[in-house]
């Protein structure tokens, strides 16, 4: 006999939507790209292989919500599974940098601060999710500081000069914080407010708030 807890659970999972569509396929082959791009980070493979690994992980990226749009298979569970799937390649590859044998390229400090920000961002993206009921998608700010660190990540893979790469982990470093803030901001919001406000961010795709999202008949991945 199933418990009130699995039943909850249960009608939570069923409000997402749709788990098997390409779209959902597309975000987790990129979690999966996430082993082997990471061995060979950590063993220092061919570089090719690893760059080219990396370009079809990019491409899954932009895909995956377009082709959610273009398939009418957009759901709940696209927004949970493509910033998802971003946060354990990130973790991965920052972690693999910094504790491989073969010339660590990147701080302690820098993967610590990648897995502390992830981390707060998926605790805190559950607890609006309970407060309001609904998946709330990444803000712009997130999507750009993930771009500065893919950046950041290749400019260590290829080696880059040292006041190259200290730019990179600092401008990086800097997007990271920020967006971290705006998540906070948004997280304390609506534990006052006890909804989702209108300007709690965009998609970082075709600039449309939140709130004009929800009121469409799909919303945007």
């Amino acid at each position: 006999m199933s418990t009130p807890r699995a039943a909850s659970v249960m009608s939570i999972i069923r409000r997402l939507g749709p788990f098997w569509t390409y779209a959902n396929a597309l975000s987790l082959c990129r979690a999966v790209l996430a082993i082997p791009i990471t061995y060979l980070v950590y063993v220092g493979g061919p570089t090719s292989w690893l760059l080219g690994l990396i370009v079809v992980a990019a491409i899954t990226d932009w895909f995956d919500g377009r082709l959610a749009r273009w398939s009418h298979t957009v759901s709940d569970w696209g927004k949970v599974l493509d910033p998802l799937a971003d946060k354990v390649m990130a973790v991965a590859v920052t972690g693999a940098l910094v504790f491989r044998p073969i010339e660590p390229t990147l701080p302690l400090w820098f993967a610590a601060l990648v897995l502390a920000r992830d981390a707060t961002i998926i605790v805190g993206g559950v607890l609006v999710a309970k407060r309001t009921n609904q998946v709330v998608m990444s803000i712009w700010a997130g999507k750009v500081a993930v771009t500065a660190l893919g950046v950041t990540v290749v400019a260590a893979l290829l080696r880059a000069d040292p006041p190259v790469m200290q730019a990179c982990i600092w401008i990086t470093t800097a997007l990271l914080v920020y967006s971290l803030g705006l998540y906070v901001i948004r997280g304390l919001r609506v534990r006052r407010e006890g909804v989702l406000p209108a300007d709690a961010g965009l998609d970082g795709e075709d600039g449309r708030t939140v709130a004009s999202i929800q009121r469409e008949p799909d919303a945007v991945k």
